[in-house]
Order: structure tokens, then sequence, then C-alpha cells
């Protein structure tokens, strides 16, 4: 209990210094975002216009406390302003329209990653099958090629000539969005290419991360303590080598989704895919604060709630955690 308790501690004053980080980063950039906005209209725009958008932005006068104490208090409330480039929408609508399709795609590839990387790894550290450590050479080599070139080699071939999978988009321009069988079965006809590139590029590490785990908790006293006693091999491996072995990897794991953004950025670029790191980017060409902070925000808490669960698994599967001191 005294150990989530630290935990939760560390994570609050994690999530204050990120906010603040959030709120100060992009004002040090360079570049007018109001300016970025009325560019768009056509003519000279008046001053009183001017004026009209940095009062809506909130990037009227006022000293940086002010505004940061004004930014704390509309992000208490649930107000994360609007969005420059996606005016009049708020943000808090954009990245609502986004989030679910970069939960879909990058969540769910780094998912079938980390688990098949981690079954592969535990079986090749465990067995040591030729056929499975012939494995390793390949998802090493899948894993050095970098998101963006694979999704481009997979794009030109399986989908420009070879016609298997669709070039962009999410789902057919025809298909209605809604929770039934048509639209699903077209997302995940969608998000086969650009989730098989992460899945491929991502897999190798977690295996070789897992073997080397493996091997070396293989020949701990429990681990011959256990096969001494005649236990069964699958338990061994599973209740005795695995679970101590994989406690590692579930820290790297909760680390590795604050790379689901970036990674998507690239990926949702070459399929032009709707998610939230195609908005990101979109944010930063056109300096939009308030969707930069917000998209941020949500960054900040999946990895702080992924560290946080990595935590649970943690007292879950390590007793010694659970020690009281």
């Amino acid at each position: 209990m005294r150990f989530l308790t630290r935990r939760i501690l560390f994570y609050l004053v994690t999530l204050w210094a990120a906010i603040t980080l959030n709120f100060a980063i992009p004002r040090l950039m360079p570049g007018d975002p109001v300016q970025a906005v009325l560019s768009r209209f056509k003519g000279q725009v008046s001053p009183h216009a001017t004026q009209a958008f940095t009062k809506l932005f909130g990037l009227n006068g006022g000293s940086t406390w002010s505004q940061y104490w004004a930014y704390l208090s509309d992000l208490l409330h649930g107000n994360l302003g609007i969005s420059f480039s996606y005016y009049p929408s708020t943000t808090l609508q954009v990245i609502l329209t986004s989030l679910p399709w970069t939960a879909m795609l990058i969540g769910i590839a780094t998912l079938l990653s980390f688990f098949i990387g981690t079954g592969l790894g535990i079986l090749a550290g465990w067995r040591r099958s030729p056929w499975l450590d012939s494995l390793l050479p390949v998802t090493t080599f899948l894993g050095s090629i970098p998101f963006f070139w694979f999704g481009l080699l997979a794009a030109f071939v399986l989908a420009d000539r070879l016609h298997w999978f669709p070039l962009s988009g999410a789902t057919d321009s025809t298909t209605v969005i809604a929770f039934n069988g048509s639209f699903l079965a077209s997302a995940a006809y969608h998000a086969i290419l650009p989730a098989g590139t992460i899945v491929l590029s991502s897999i190798g590490g977690w295996m070789l991360g897992m073997r080397n785990m493996m091997v070396t908790t293989k020949a701990e006293d429990y681990v011959l303590l256990a096969e001494a006693k005649g236990l069964r091999p699958r338990r061994i491996m599973l209740a005795y080598a695995a679970r101590n072995a994989i406690l590692p990897t579930l820290a790297t794991f909760a680390m590795s989704l604050g790379f689901v953004v970036s990674g998507a950025i690239l990926v949702e670029i070459v399929f032009s895919y709707p998610g939230l790191g195609y908005v990101l980017f979109q944010a930063v060409t056109n300096s939009d604060y308030p969707l930069m902070q917000g998209v941020f925000l949500i960054v900040t808490l999946a990895v702080l709630a992924a560290n946080f669960l990595a935590d649970l698994a943690y007292v879950a599967l390590d007793p010694r955690t659970r020690v009281t001191r």
C-alpha cells in the first residue's frame, strides 16, 4: 500500500510538471498563431477582427502568470480552447473525433506487437528451438526499418501495385460511421496495412528483449528448484520463469506508449489516416497552441496511466513490492 501511495504522489507531481511544460513550450515557438489563421482569408483583415481573434484564442494581453492560471482553470473545467487549424471547432471536439482512430490503429498494433513478440521471446528463451532462433535476425532486420519507409514500401507494393489493400483513408468513402458490421469491417480492412507495418517493425525488439531475460531467468535457483520438484514444464515456464522475466518488459511497454503518437504521425501521414498523429502534424504546421496542448495532454495522461497500470502489474507479479517497510 505504501508503494502505491508513493507512486500516486509521484504521478501527481509528474502530471503537474507535464501540464506546466505543455503550457510553456508552444509559447516559446516562433510564429503568430492569430496571423496564421487570418492568412487564410483573402484580402486585408481589419484590426478589429485581429483583436477579436486574439481575444477569442486567449492571447490578449496579461502576463504569462495570468495566462498560466487561466489555462489551469480552463483545464479543470474541461475547456481546452478553440482550435486554430479546425476553427470554429473546439480542441476537445477535434481530439474526440481523431482519438478513436489512433486508439484503434496504433493502440491495437502496439498491443499485438507486444503480446506476439513477448510470447515468441518466452518460447525462444525457454526451448531454444532453432526455428525460433532463426526468427531473431529477421525480426531484428524488420525492426531496424523506419516506420515511414516500411509504410511507403508496403503501400507501393501491396496497395498501389497488387491492389490487395486500400492505399489511404480509414474507411470507404461510402461507409457511414456507425457501430455496425459494415463499418467495422471497412475500418479493419483499411487498418490492416498501416497496423501491419507497425507490428512487423516492433515485434523484433519485444522478442529479443524477452528472450534474453528468459535465458537469464532460466538459470535462477527458483527455476531449478521447481524442476527438481517435478512440476510440469509449462507451469515452470509461465509461473516461474516468464512471471519474473516479464517485469522489465512491462516497464518498457509502459514507456513505449509515449511513442505511439510520434509513430502515428508518420504512419498516418503515409496512409492519410485521420488519427491523432495527423492532427498533431496539422497543429504544429499552423502553430495551433490549443490543439498542440490538447494532444500533448492526452499523450501525458496515456503514458502516466500506462505506467500506473504497470506498477499495479508489478504489485501483482512481484510479492516483494507488497512488503511494508
